[in-house]
């Protein structure tokens, strides 16, 4: 009978101490993305921003700026970029529904935020969390226009194009149908110049999950 692994609790209880140091020694929200307006540069990191984003950020909010005087941090509402609606004409827009709040912040303007995500008329099914909180260049969804934000309808999507592939490729797709079914291909082998998989940090996410569980853990 295999013995029982005995539990180490000094051991445990000093894993977790070190973990919850490591834990509280992570710079905040508030001090990650502060900025000198003046010199337009971050005091944690030392980096100025770039030229053409100081026009932004003198005029335009960012997203906490605006959730911290709305009624229940803006739960519900409807937010915007000066970027979609400017590069878009479907509307592109989250909504809020859950804030996790910097309180730490000295106007309470900085933390964590999480949507749904309507993207050139196109809504997803799952809430995420939103990404470019910090960037200037929110705004907020007036009351009177979220409906026709709502009730906009994605265009079309164009057709594929196709084009031949290059002649090392071609001849390679063409050897490999004639191996595999013992003839020559009369069709000519063509590339959809079309990107079946969206490369956002989700889907990077995911492959690393994928890679983890291939590999199994360490023994």
């Amino acid at each position: 009978m295999a013995k029982k692994k005995q539990l180490r609790l000094i051991a445990e209880m000093a894993r977790k101490i070190r973990a919850y140091r490591e834990l509280k020694s992570q710079p905040r929200e508030s001090q990650k993305y502060a900025l000198d307006y003046k010199t337009m540069r971050r005091p944690h990191t030392g980096k100025i921003l770039p030229v053409l984003a100081w026009q932004d950020v003198r005029k335009e909010s960012r997203l906490f700026t605006l959730l911290a005087g709305m009624r229940m941090f803006g739960v519900g509402r409807l937010f915007t970029r000066k970027s979609w609606l400017e590069d878009h004409t479907e509307p592109s827009y989250w909504q809020i529904t859950k804030i996790k709040v910097d309180y730490t912040s000295e106007n309470m303007d900085h933390g964590r935020a999480w949507g749904i995500l309507t993207y050139k008329g196109k809504q997803e099914s799952e809430v995420k969390e939103l990404d470019k909180v910090m960037y200037h260049d929110w705004r907020l969804v007036p009351k009177h226009i979220e409906q026709h934000f709502k009730d906009a309808e994605p265009l079309p999507e164009p057709p594929v194009r196709y084009v031949p592939y290059p002649p090392l490729v071609r001849a390679m797709l063409l050897a490999q149908h004639k191996k595999t079914h013992g003839c020559a291909a009369t069709d000519e082998p063509t590339m959809p110049l079309k990107r079946e998989v969206l490369l956002n940090k989700d889907y990077f996410r995911r492959q690393e999950e994928e890679s983890q569980r291939t590999r199994g853990t360490p023994v």
